[in-house]
């Protein structure tokens, strides 16, 4: 399998150039990111424990599903593309923000991503792709906000971040 690669930005989320995923990883270099937040009619938040074989964050509680665009792919393409790939449904979506931030992994992995986010709405069951996803739950949005400070190691780290920017978004606009 073929790496991917990035797309390497700078602050103002201009391409400046490409680079293998892992590659980037390990420099901390700025690249292009997005997450997807996926909401049911009850105002849950899909969340998805990452599968237990990937390299980094096994296990661990995240948004709906998050990566990186293609070159030449549309933010909200590169989302619809990965939340098939990962659970295994099609939804209309929509990108609220965006904003950079810088999170080191326990492997020695930095990711530093201009993320865009994104969200979308969904009432049913994913069909979870177990290559890539472990298990998945629907969570109230306070209850997720309450979980992250009473166990934050059950989260990824940059979930905790993202979370935190989509919570204060949600508190400042209509949605």
């Amino acid at each position: 399998m073929i790496e991917e690669n990035v797309i390497l930005v700078n602050q103002n989320d201009e391409q400046i150039g490409l680079m293998p995923k892992l590659e980037a990883h390990e420099k901390a270099l700025l690249h292009r990111a997005f997450s997807v937040f996926i909401l049911n009619s009850k105002n849950e938040v899909m969340l998805q424990q990452r599968a237990h074989q990937k390299y980094h964050s096994p296990l661990l509680w995240t948004n709906t599903c998050c990566s990186h665009q293609r070159e030449g792919e549309s933010n909200i393409e590169a989302g619809s593309r990965r939340l098939f790939e990962e659970m295994g449904f099609k939804t209309e979506l929509k990108e609220l923000f965006h904003f950079i931030y810088k999170a080191p992994f326990d492997n020695g992995l930095t990711e530093h991503e201009l993320d865009h986010v994104m969200i979308g709405y969904f009432n049913e069951s994913p069909a979870i792709n177990h290559d890539e996803v472990e298990d998945w739950k629907w969570m109230k949005i306070e209850d997720i906000k309450d979980d992250i400070e009473k166990q934050p190691e059950i989260y990824t780290v940059w979930f905790k971040i993202i979370f935190d920017e989509f919570y204060h978004y949600l508190e400042d606009h209509k949605i």
